[in-house]
């Protein structure tokens, strides 16, 4: 179980945030479970009732924190967001330099993705349940991106301006990579992964001129 860190307040609105551990434990055993049910149903199979049962939590108690199913899945999108964050932003702060922390970061991604596949089945659906959730998951993770590219950057440690289309490639590699190697299939040694695409960012494809 992971705790709730730092957004109480934005998942649920001001009026609701918890403001007891109990009230913390609750929220986070409502957002497990509704992460269990999202992934195996889906949004619209999935409901308040088992979500509440699966946590443990009276019906009532539901709407002490989330006004209705939409609002609970609003909150998870971006609470799933931030333990990918949670997850990867300590690996980023070791030795070495930009591209030995972008291989500790994707490995570290890759071993999530293959934790918790139903992440990506969530993420999918927010596209057309909850767009706004779906876009802020997307474009913070793309800056987080850029703002440690930038850095790199002003260090000296690449060689080319940065610009926005870096961040969503980069994004758009690690997303798919997990996709393949966490959720599709997990038939790769996840660190001979992250090594050979590290390469591929180090030296780049083309012939040398």
């Amino acid at each position: 179980m992971v705790a709730v860190r730092g957004m109480d307040a934005t998942m649920t609105g001001e009026d609701k945030a918890p403001r007891t551990e109990r009230g913390r434990r609750t929220l986070r055993a409502l957002l497990d479970a509704a992460r269990a049910e999202f992934g195996e149903k889906g949004f619209h199979d999935s409901s308040v009732v088992s979500i509440t049962s699966r946590a443990g939590v009276a019906l009532g108690s539901f709407y002490t924190y989330f006004d209705s199913k939409d609002s609970l899945f609003r909150a998870l999108v971006q609470d799933m967001s931030m333990q990918v964050r949670d997850h990867v932003a300590p690996l980023l702060s070791g030795p070495g330099d930009m591209l030995a922390a972008e291989r500790r970061g994707l490995l570290g991604f890759l071993e999530f993705a293959r934790q918790n596949k139903e992440i990506y089945r969530i993420i999918d659906e927010a596209e057309f349940v909850a767009p706004d959730a779906w876009k802020a998951h997307y474009g913070t993770t793309v800056e987080r991106i850029l703002d440690r590219f930038r850095a790199a950057e002003a260090r000296g440690e690449i060689s080319v301006p940065i610009d926005e289309a870096h961040g969503w490639a980069i994004m758009g590699m690690n997303v798919f990579l997990g996709l393949r190697y966490g959720v599709l299939n997990e038939d790769r040694d996840l660190s001979e992964v992250a090594t050979l695409v590290n390469t591929m960012l180090r030296d780049g494809l083309g012939a040398d001129r």
